[in-house]
């Protein structure tokens, strides 16, 4: 672990976790590109703290995601999350909430915030599509993570399920204060995505609890539309969408959409926080089958951390860490953009040599 910086300023504390699958390749390259960036505008180094977590943390600690994880996580401002595969895990596990989902209930990380663009050099369905879709991410539709006790997915036979959908005024009204601030900081523009005509009374509160908060932001153009007619939307004119907000389970179909319409989900970066807190987190999963193979895309991660630093700046105060997140997006850009990609994107890179390239740009900018 690298300590304090030459002129006496305490390092940075940023947890690291692997994850499973491509993650021991892309979590490795994303700590080296974060380095380089706060190298080269001259920040403070960060102190990594390297944290069990997945299949690895099931070997050594019995769970995958240890106490001792979550205490430490506790104690920091910001982390990595790598992918996992929760899938693979032995079967008394895969009932339970994922690590990720564990982290973001326990801290409460309530905002993810998931941009969609297309990047020049990649083929895209929709070429000019620049969104962020800003999701609720504590309760709604997602029944594992909306109780504090227990699941709101039930049988009470083995014939019947039921699932219960959570909405809050104030867990609504918080998101939307996001989304909004988030637009106003873009193109101020906010479409409310809902499903009202249907779920009259929850997603009818949601967007009813958006429309209040609007008020504040009285600059900032408002529009709504259904869930299903958004998808559609996406796909015929998905350019002229700003900021969506929306809630849980609306919020991860459609970031996934986006997603490969500007490209590919292997560029959508996303990240999770709180008021405190941020975690950053690739869209993507931990694709077992080309694991350990030299051939992951890293974008995602790489973007995801900076605008983990982008957030941590805001948070801090600190430009320094914002002209290190920009650095990023543009040497990952710039390497795309000159023809270096992985296969995913119709290129011949390997995960180490897009990095190496990336790396240099963030460097040499």
């Amino acid at each position: 672990m690298t300590g304090a910086s030459a002129i006496g300023t305490p390092a940075m504390r940023l947890g690291l976790m692997h994850g499973d699958g491509i993650g021991h390749e892309i979590v490795p390259a994303t700590r080296q590109i974060v380095d380089a960036a706060l190298s080269a505008v001259h920040a403070p180094p960060v102190e990594w703290v390297e944290l069990p977590l997945g299949s690895a943390a099931i070997d050594s600690h019995g769970t995958p995601i240890p106490d001792e994880t979550i205490d430490a996580l506790g104690q920091l401002q910001g982390w990595i999350l790598g992918p996992h595969d929760s899938a693979s895990y032995p079967e008394r596990f895969r009932g339970q909430l994922t690590p990720g989902g564990v982290i973001r209930k326990k801290f409460e990380l309530f905002a993810n915030i998931r941009p969609a663009a297309a990047f020049p050099g990649v083929k895209a369905m929709v070429p000019d599509m620049d969104l962020v879709i800003v999701r609720e991410n504590t309760e709604g539709l997602y029944a594992d993570r909306n109780m504090a006790v227990g699941s709101g997915e039930f049988m009470p036979t083995p014939d019947i399920a039921l699932a219960v959908g959570v909405f809050t005024r104030a867990a609504c009204e918080r998101i939307a204060r996001t989304a909004f601030a988030l637009a106003s900081r873009r193109r101020n523009h906010v479409t409310i995505v809902h499903k009202a005509n249907v779920l009259t009374l929850t997603t009818g509160l949601f967007r009813d609890a958006c429309r209040t908060v609007a008020a504040e932001f009285p600059h900032v153009v408002v529009d709504d539309e259904h869930v299903d007619a958004m998808a559609a939307h996406l796909v015929r004119r998905g350019g002229d969408f700003d900021v969506v907000v929306t809630e849980n389970m609306f919020g991860d179909i459609l970031s996934d959409l986006a997603g490969e319409l500007s490209g590919s989900l292997g560029t959508a970066p996303s990240i999770n926080a709180s008021e405190t807190q941020v975690m950053a987190q690739a869209a993507h999963g931990a694709a077992p089958d080309i694991a350990g193979k030299n051939r992951a895309n890293p974008t995602a991660l790489f973007l995801s951390s900076a605008m983990m630093l982008d957030w941590l700046g805001d948070a801090r105060s600190d430009r320094l860490l914002s002209a290190a997140a920009g650095r990023i997006s543009d040497a990952v850009r710039t390497t795309i953009a000159s023809g270096i990609a992985t296969a995913d994107l119709g290129g011949l890179a390997s995960t180490s040599e897009f990095s190496e390239v990336v790396y240099a740009h963030t460097l040499r900018r």
